[in-house]
């Protein structure tokens, strides 16, 4: 089970403060911060819907492209041997560096 909430493939944090007693958090997967808070999860998860509803209107109105976590790219950093590893497997198996890497994460995830 995800603590993430989830809305228009948007993604948020759940977090509580002890001190503030309330629940918070944040998108993420964007350089945008975009915050949302309350006091119950079912005010939480309104609020994080709310964000996300107001910060894709504000982008249509200033005419913006909004910003798309996870676009599909990332820089990973492995050992020498690691990287020599797959690519070996990868050659072996005809594919390139970058399919056998996306086939590697996407058995670790379960997709």
């Amino acid at each position: 089970m995800s603590d993430l909430l989830s809305y228009k493939n948007y993604n948020g944090t759940v977090e509580y403060s002890k001190e503030d007693g309330c629940l918070f958090g944040k998108v993420i997967g964007i350089k945008s911060l975009l915050s949302y808070e309350g006091d119950s999860v079912k005010e939480l998860e309104q609020d994080f819907k709310n964000v996300i509803d107001e910060y894709l209107a504000d982008c249509k109105e200033r005419n913006v492209p909004p910003e798309h976590p996870y676009k599909g790219t990332f820089n990973v950093r492995v050992s020498p041997e690691l990287h020599r590893n797959i690519a070996i497997y990868a050659i072996e198996h005809g594919k390139s560096l970058n399919a056998a890497v996306e086939e590697a994460i996407g058995n670790m995830v379960g997709i």
